[in-house]
């Protein structure tokens, strides 16, 4: 178990109104103002990533650690529940992260960067499951989700590493970034203690060969493998 808040806080939110509370009260939590732990030095990333099988009620969580150079698996943890929470949009970070924080909290090593599937800023209540999870851990925390959401960006340029503002009218709230020759972008957004560049540049060093980066990869496969495990 890491030295680190991984714990559950107390009365943990079952309405929609206490859980918007919630959002509310946190949201103001966020530190934007760090640029967080520099791209190309010696990092411990940790992916994470649920699954859910609705039939059964339970969802999977999945926290995979990587050396952020060579980007070898250091560490692994899963953690299964029953979902807590109902399907509410924008509330979703809520049923996912009672199970995220028990994978976590079962790694021996801290991680230095969070990288989840799915948004932090880039969220209509701007306070996504990264940057909630960013909030409860004190870590630096990251988005990088599959689709742009409800908001509007212009299609990056086709090479590897081109980006384009992710965009709620006016406010830039995230990017869309190109991590292959030609292939469809990711959507990163800040979560926590960690500045946009920054961000992106973390998500193409942790994407040599795919589209997605290898910590989401491995999450996502090693979530999966609980839950029909479990």
């Amino acid at each position: 178990m890491t030295d680190a808040p991984f714990a559950l806080p107390p009365h943990w939110p079952t309405t929609e109104a206490e859980a918007a509370a919630v959002q509310d009260e946190l949201r103001g939590r966020v530190v934007l103002d760090e640029p967080g732990p520099p791209p190309g030095g010696p990092l411990v990333v940790v992916g994470v990533d649920v699954a859910y099988d609705d039939e059964r009620d339970v969802v999977a969580a999945a926290a995979v650690a990587l050396d952020a150079v060579t980007l070898d698996v250091v560490e692994e943890a899963t953690a299964t529940g029953r979902v807590s929470f109902p399907y509410v949009p924008g509330l979703l970070a809520f049923r996912e992260i009672p199970t995220v924080l028990a994978a976590l909290d079962r790694l021996a090593v801290t991680p230095g960067l969070i990288v989840c599937d799915g948004y932090g800023l880039a969220h209509p209540r701007r306070f996504g499951l990264a940057a909630h999870l960013g909030v409860l851990t004190g870590l630096p925390t990251i988005g990088v989700a599959k689709n742009p959401f409800t908001f509007r960006h212009d299609p990056p340029g086709p090479h590897r590493g081109d980006t384009s503002p992710l965009l709620d009218g006016e406010e830039e709230v995230g990017r869309a970034l190109r991590t292959q020759e030609d292939v469809k972008p990711v959507f990163v957004s800040v979560g926590h203690r960690v500045s946009l560049g920054h961000a992106c540049a973390h998500t193409l060093r942790l994407s040599p060969r795919y589209r997605l980066p290898e910590t989401t990869r491995a999450a996502d496969s090693l979530c999966r493998r609980a839950l029909r495990d479990g």
